[in-house]
């Protein structure tokens, strides 16, 4: 499985959202770090601004950077002028967008694909085709576009409508009908609160490509989350390909570079996630950790958080009071929890200050 990274592209349809070229460099570059494989980085056709991230970044990056493009050769030639490494053709595929977007056919958008495609390569560039809003097309239609094109072929959720059992259906279908899904990429939105399950459902099954984005930004309700994906990946025992150990500071600088702040109950990436202030958590994490973490932060290259203060109990306090290397006698803890209720909320550092001065 490769990750692609579409934050640079679907952050900026987000409302009031203006990066300007500069900010959208440096969180390629921060991506980069990550070492993701695949960066998409704009839509060259739609202003000059987008070719430029597109060509910095092309220059700049290990990993291949992605540019998209509708089924029109002019916009092919500005994503190839533009210096992307991919460039990736989407084409509406479902009846509903054929009928009320594009009212054409969906043979008549093949043909399309078709011709843009060869345009790619003929320009020097990998093609890579996307099916918009392909989960709510007939099985067989989107069988037959992986029959049809020498590419890979993403399987978009446009509109985010689908689950973790449909996406799993859907692809065994797509398997028992012929489709090598290692050449099947997948792309979902969080409308339902679906898309990292969904993504991980589509890893699980062979899928070659899944597109992640930075704190699920992007386009209404966002994408599967990067951070998500990954520590989840890991979890299971998998290999997401991208530099784990790096997954926290290069999402926070992703954020930092776009100005973007995250909420601090965000999964992987919030404070308080990773922060534990009960009495009885952080008696407990004090001899080990994992009996109320799923994860070591520092794994992904974060940090876990201990806050002692009113809601400290006896236990705790004897253990810093250990770690501290003074006797937890009771008149030393009865002192120190008297000291932590008046100075708290106080983190490990400045509670183990405190306990070396009873």
């Amino acid at each position: 499985m490769k990750l692609c990274d579409v934050t640079l592209r679907e952050a900026t349809q987000l409302p009031d959202r203006d990066y300007t070229v500069e900010q959208r460099v440096a969180a390629g570059r921060a991506l980069d770090d990550l070492d993701v494989p695949l960066v998409q980085a704009g839509f060259p056709a739609v202003g000059e601004d987008q070719t430029e991230v597109v060509s910095t970044l092309a220059d700049d990056l290990d990993g291949d950077v992605v540019a998209i493009a509708r089924g029109v050769e002019s916009d092919v030639d500005a994503a190839l002028d533009a210096g992307a490494d991919v460039v990736e053709v989407f084409v509406p595929v479902s009846d509903g967008q054929l009928e009320h977007v594009v009212g054409k056919s969906r043979a008549e958008m093949y043909e399309t694909a078709e011709a843009c495609l060869d345009r790619v390569r003929e320009g020097g560039a990998t093609p890579h085709l996307t099916l918009m809003d392909g989960f709510r097309t007939e099985a067989s239609a989107v069988a037959a576009a992986f029959e049809r094109f020498d590419c890979p072929v993403v399987v978009a959720d446009t509109v985010g409508a689908r689950t973790p059992s449909f996406v799993a259906g859907y692809l065994r279908t797509l398997a028992e009908s012929g489709v090598d899904l290692s050449r099947a990429g997948v792309h979902f939105h969080d409308d339902l609160g679906c898309a990292t399950a969904n993504a991980l459902v589509a890893a699980q099954a062979g899928v070659g490509r899944v597109d992640v984005s930075v704190a699920s930004l992007g386009e209404r309700a966002g994408n599967p989350a990067t951070e998500e994906v990954v520590a989840a990946t890991v979890q299971e025992g998998g290999d997401p390909g991208v530099a784990t150990e790096r997954l926290v500071p290069a999402c926070e600088s992703v954020l930092d570079a776009l100005d973007e702040d995250v909420d601090p109950r965000k999964p992987v990436l919030g404070r308080e996630v990773t922060t534990h202030e009960s009495g009885i958590h952080t008696d407990a994490m004090l001899s080990e950790p994992s009996v109320f973490e799923p994860f070591d932060p520092a794994a992904f290259g974060g940090e876990r958080h201990l806050v002692f203060g009113a809601g400290t109990g006896r236990g705790a306090a004897r253990k810093l009071l250990e770690r501290a290397d003074r006797e937890p006698t009771d008149e030393r803890v009865a002192a120190l929890l008297e000291r932590l209720d008046e100075a708290g909320p106080v983190d490990l550092d400045a509670a183990l200050s405190l306990a070396s001065s009873v």
